[in-house]
């Protein structure tokens, strides 16, 4: 500590050495700065106040039919982002301040100049804004501002409706591509259910269900078909204890032999075969399964009436049909009984194919029903966009129709554009301290700077330190009256020369107080 002490002793005394240089370069600072102060160009302000209403009674009245965007952050906005690059260049062609302006530097330099000098402040929840500019020429300044102030209104209407333009014309793209895929998805679920046809659900019924109808259809058929059997079977038994009753070879009346039981058979499906070709075509099962019992039965006939002959021959037999009315009856019970067999036999083998096939079909139903649901998925995603944007499509253009019926903004010129008679700008009466403190320091740097340049050693240690080399002895310096009277002088000239430069400065800031405050 003493140390350092020692030091910031001595170097105070090495510059107070060179005070009366440093006093001469405090006065050349504070005159130079002094007059670059009293040459810097005044600047004068322009301002105009406005006021954003978004208080519009049509937008509780329009509230859920038309899009309303926020206003106020809209201006909000605009008020942060309006000082750009276009924007400065229009103002600057609205104000032909780009008349001097004849380079492309020169160009550069004036629009960084008066986007510094723009601003638009913001006077918080109140929609208050205040446009300023500032230029060292009042009718220069007024103008910037009065058409800054166009700008910001037309600029707050017309982004407006550029945005419902922009948003009309996207939605109405995006509504042609959802058309688009819309018929896409509409002809791949048309192909889907053509190519899968015997899949769909019917009646409101799956393919289990589908498969569980089929089986109880076929189960009650193969009942029918057995309980139609023992009818036949018991049809037959009888048929036949009624012929060992019978002794006699059947002949007719012109004495043919006659089988009165195949014939009633035959007849009976006959009639069944005209009634069947009445309901369906000679491909379907029951007419085919028919034809054959006929044919059959035909056969079976000339068989018979074959056997009767020849038995006939060995040993003839005298009988009448006509007489037999209880073989009739029994061959026609019996006849009826075995076309319903064949009938209910083809319907069993028709619904044993439909089981088969609805089984098979039942182990593709689950890929069928995934990729039914993807498409339908697929087609209610695109038709739910599709109405939502033709509803906001609705809703963009009853806000261009409420845009243009009523502005939503109402902008009202609080204060015109006006520059004061005052320059507000540079504060002299701050810059000429700001110079005075720049003198002094300058002053007490250029006496440091000698100091360091040509060093005093003002003790012996100091000396010894510095040097290196022993020091024999020292030479002390006697003061008379002579000597401390020229100091005092020397002292007194010293103070008096910066006593003045800092009146001359205090004078100087009053005198620019009073000027100011007279203009004003």
């Amino acid at each position: 500590m003493h140390d350092l002490i020692h030091q910031i002793s001595s170097m105070i005394r090495g510059m107070w050495k060179y005070r009366r240089l440093g006093v001469l370069v405090a006065w050349l600072v504070a005159g130079v700065g002094a007059v670059a102060v009293l040459l810097i160009p005044d600047r004068y302000e322009a301002t105009a106040r406005v006021y954003v209403d978004t208080q519009s009674i049509l937008r509780p009245l329009m509230s859920g039919l038309a899009i309303q965007p926020d206003v106020e952050q809209q201006v909000n906005m605009l008020s942060r982002t309006l000082i750009s690059r276009p924007t400065v260049e229009k103002l600057i062609r609205m104000s032909d301040l780009d008349m001097a302006a004849r380079s492309k530097p020169e160009q550069d330099a004036l629009i960084e100049g008066v986007t510094r000098a723009l601003q638009i402040k913001s006077a918080g929840r109140d929609n208050l804004y205040t446009l300023t500019y500032r230029d060292t020429s009042p009718q220069r300044s007024l103008k910037v501002v009065q058409s800054l102030l166009t700008i910001f209104v037309e600029s707050s209407l017309g982004d407006s409706r550029k945005d419902s333009d922009s948003a009309r014309n996207f939605i109405e793209e995006q509504i042609k591509n959802y058309e688009n895929k819309l018929t896409e998805a509409e002809s791949r679920l048309k192909d889907f259910r053509l190519r899968n046809i015997e899949l769909q659900a019917k009646g409101g019924l799956d393919m289990a269900g589908r498969m569980a109808e089929v089986s109880a259809t076929l189960n009650q058929a193969r009942l029918e078909l057995r309980e139609a059997e023992s009818a036949r079977e018991a049809a037959r038994r009888q048929l036949e204890e009624a012929r060992t009753q019978m002794r006699s070879v059947p002949v007719d009346a012109s004495g043919k032999i006659a089988t009165p039981d195949l014939d009633a058979r035959i007849d009976a499906l006959k009639r069944s075969l005209d009634a069947l070709l009445q309901r369906f075509t000679e491909q379907h099962p029951d007419v085919i399964n028919t034809q054959r019992l006929i044919r059959n039965l035909e056969e079976q006939k000339r068989r018979e009436v074959a056997e009767l002959t020849r038995a006939a021959q060995s040993a003839p037999v005298v009988a009448s049909v006509q007489s037999s009315p209880a073989i009739l009856e029994f061959s026609r019970v019996f006849s009826a009984a075995d076309v319903q067999v064949a009938s209910l036999r083809a319907r069993v083998a028709e619904y044993e194919n439909r089981v088969a096939r609805a089984r098979e079909q039942l182990k593709l139903a689950p890929q069928v029903e995934a990729e039914l649901a993807q498409l339908n998925r697929d087609y209610d995603i695109h038709r739910k966009n599709y109405e939502d944007l033709v509803s906001r499509r609705e809703s963009v253009v009853m806000s261009g129709e409420l845009g243009n019926a009523s502005s939503l903004a109402d902008f009202r010129v609080i204060d015109p554009p006006r520059v004061g008679p005052k320059a507000v700008a540079p504060n002299r009466v701050l810059l000429l301290p700001l110079a005075l403190i720049a003198a002094l320091g300058a002053g007490l740097g250029f006496s440091f700077l000698l100091s360091q340049m040509r060093p005093v050693f003002f003790d012996a240690s100091t000396l010894r330190e510095v040097t290196g080399l022993p020091l024999l002895g020292l030479v002390t310096l006697v003061e008379n009256d002579a000597l401390r009277k020229r100091e005092s002088r020397s002292l007194k000239r010293f103070l008096a020369s910066v006593v003045a430069l800092i009146a001359v400065f205090v004078v100087g800031m009053a005198a620019l107080s009073y000027r100011s405050g007279s203009i004003g």
